[in-house]
């Protein structure tokens, strides 16, 4: 599934328009930055409460093409610029961890 579609079903907010062509295998869910370094995909978005630079670092370095931000999280100012250096999609959901899961694993799978 394509990134501007999955913004699109889940009504997602787009900080900054990146990677919106992508093409979305599955997604990974974890507060954790070494649990997604050592198991998060290439392709796959990211879902996390986490708002810091660490995470845009974390998705550019295992090709994560795009950052779901839950229960309406705002990043911090140094990671939407280090987003828009590398590229990578920051979304927010104003729901729960879980229910974006569950949502973007209907659509996607």
């Amino acid at each position: 599934m394509i990134l501007k579609d999955i913004i699109e079903r889940l009504n997602l907010k787009c900080l900054n328009e990146a990677n919106l062509d992508a093409e979305v295998s599955g997604a990974y869910s974890s507060d954790l930055l070494s649990d997604v370094m050592g198991n998060a995909r290439s392709g796959q978005v990211w879902i996390t409460m986490q708002t810091h630079k660490n995470v845009t670092a974390i998705a550019s370095l295992k090709d994560i093409p795009a950052v779901i931000i839950v229960r309406n999280g705002e990043p911090d100012a140094d990671m939407l610029e280090h987003a828009k250096e590398e590229d990578i999609c920051i979304l927010v959901s104003s729901e729960p961890t879980f229910q974006v899961c569950g949502k973007l694993y209907e659509l996607i799978k």
